[in-house]
C-alpha cells in the first residue's frame, strides 16, 4: 500500500508529511476499499479537488480561520486540512489505518505482485463514483501498469450506460489522459501507465452485444456480462452465453453467474447454465473467465471456478472497480486463484501490455 494517497506519510510519532490533499484522497481510497457508503466518501474527494489549485493559499485560510468559506469544505474536511497543514495526521485518517488500511485478505500476495493491470473498471461516465482520471492517478499508485476503462453499454440505463455518442467521446478523453501522461514532465506517468479503451458491453437476451461492431472495433478490450434475466431458462441462458462468448469482440466473460452473496443490494442467486458448454467456449475461443473480485460477488464460485480451471480456460482477475479504492480488490480475486494453484500465465492480466492488445484483437 505504500505510495498510495499518502500511505506511507503516516508515522508514529503523530506527524503527517504527506500534505492536505494527499490526506484527503487517501481518506476517500481508504473508505472505499472498505465499500463505505458513497456518500461518505464524495466530501473527501470533493474537498481534494477544492483545494488541489490553491497552493499556499489553503496554509494562509488555516491561519486565518477561514477554511470553511471555500464550497465544499466542512467540518470533517477542514479538520483534515488543518491537522495536514500543521503536520500531524488527522485522526480520521490515523483510525481509517488502524481500522482498514492492513491487507484486505491472507494469501495472494504473490500472485497480486505479478498482475500488471485490471482489466474492468468505472467511472463516473456509468455508475463509478469518481473521473476517469482519477481512477487512471490511483491505479498509477497501485503499480498497474494498464486499466481498462469499461463502462456500461447503452441497455443498461439504470447505470447510464453509453450510447455510441457518449463513448465515443469517452474515447477523446482516453486519448487525451494518455497524452497528458506520456508528456507529464513531473515522472507521474513515466511513461509506463496506459488507460485501455473498453466497455462492459451488456449480453442480450439472444447472446448478441449491446454496443454496434463499429464502435467494439475501435476498443482496445471487451468484458461482456449479463445483468438481465438472470433467472432465465438454463438451457436458454446456456444458448445466450455460449453465443456471446463466441463473438469475436467477447475478450472476457464477466462475473458469469451473475450472484451476490452479501452486501449492500442484498443476495442474489447464481444463475444456471451447463457450464460445460459455456466453459468449452471459452475455451475454444481463448476468451477468458473473469475472477470478478468483488466480495459481494466471488464470482465464479468456487466450484464452477475449479471446473474452468480443470478445463483449460485463460482468465482475468478484475476488480470490478466503482471507485478508487476498490481497484485494490484485486487482492480478494488473487487470493482465491492462488489458493486454487491457477497458473499465473494463464491469467490475461500477468501478461504484458504488448501480448494482452494481441490476444484482445478480432
Amino acid at each position: 500500500m505504500a505510495g498510495v494517497s499518502g500511505a506511507d506519510e503516516v508515522v508514529q510519532d503523530g506527524s503527517y508529511g504527506g500534505g492536505p490533499v494527499g490526506a484527503l484522497r487517501r481518506i476517500a481510497f481508504l473508505l472505499e476499499r472498505s465499500r463505505a457508503e458513497t456518500y461518505k466518501v464524495k466530501a473527501f474527494r470533493a474537498a481534494a479537488d477544492t483545494i488541489l489549485p490553491l497552493g499556499d493559499e489553503v496554509t494562509e485560510r488555516v491561519r486565518q480561520g477561514t477554511l470553511r468559506e471555500l464550497p465544499g469544505i466542512g467540518a470533517s474536511t477542514a479538520e483534515v486540512i488543518e491537522a495536514a497543514v500543521e503536520g500531524r495526521t488527522p485522526d480520521r485518517l490515523a483510525r481509517l489505518e488502524r481500522e482498514t488500511g492492513g491487507p484486505l485478505v491472507q494469501g495472494g500476495e504473490e500472485l497480486r505482485s505479478r498482475l500488471r493491470g485490471d482489466l474492468h473498471s468505472h467511472s463516473d461516465w456509468s455508475d463509478g463514483g469518481s473521473p476517469i482520471e482519477e481512477m487512471a492517478f490511483t491505479a498509477m499508485e497501485l503499480g498497474h501498469e494498464y486499466l481498462v476503462l469499461t463502462d456500461h453499454s447503452p441497455r443498461l440505463t439504470v447505470a447510464n450506460g453509453l450510447s455510441v455518442a457518449r463513448l465515443t467521446r469517452q474515447l477523446g478523453v482516453v486519448e487525451a489522459v494518455n497524452e497528458h501522461l506520456a508528456n507529464d514532465r513531473s515522472g507521474a506517468g513515466s511513461g509506463t501507465f496506459r488507460l485501455l479503451k473498453g466497455i462492459e458491453v451488456d449480453i442480450l437476451d439472444d447472446g448478441s452485444l449491446d454496443q454496434t461492431e463499429e464502435m467494439l472495433g475501435r476498443l482496445d478490450v471487451r468484458v461482456a456480462s449479463v445483468h438481465s434475466k438472470l433467472a432465465m431458462d438454463k438451457e436458454a441462458m446456456t444458448r445466450r452465453m455460449v453465443a456471446a462468448v463466441r463473438n469475436p469482440f467477447a475478450n472476457v466473460l464477466g462475473h458469469c453467474t451473475g450472484r451476490l452473496v452479501t452486501g449492500n443490494r442484498g443476495k442474489r442467486k447464481q444463475s444456471e447454465f451447463d457450464a460445460e458448454q459455456v466453459f468449452g467456449a471459452c475455451l475454444e475461443t481463448g476468451t477468458a473467465v473473469e475472477i470478478n473480485s468483488r466480495p459481494e460477488r466471488r464470482d465464479p464460485p468456487t466450484k464452477l471456478l475449479e471446473q474452468a480451471i480443470d478445463m483449460g480456460c485463460l482468465f482475468s482477475i478484475d476488480s470490478d472497480a466503482h471507485a478508487p479504492g476498490q481497484l485494490d480488490f484485486l487482492s480478494y480475486g488473487s487470493a482465491r486463484a492462488e489458493e486454487l494453484g491457477l497458473d499465473a500465465d494463464r491469467i490475461v492480466n500477468t501478461w504484458p501490455v504488448d501480448r494482452l492488445l494481441e490476444w484482445a484483437r478480432p
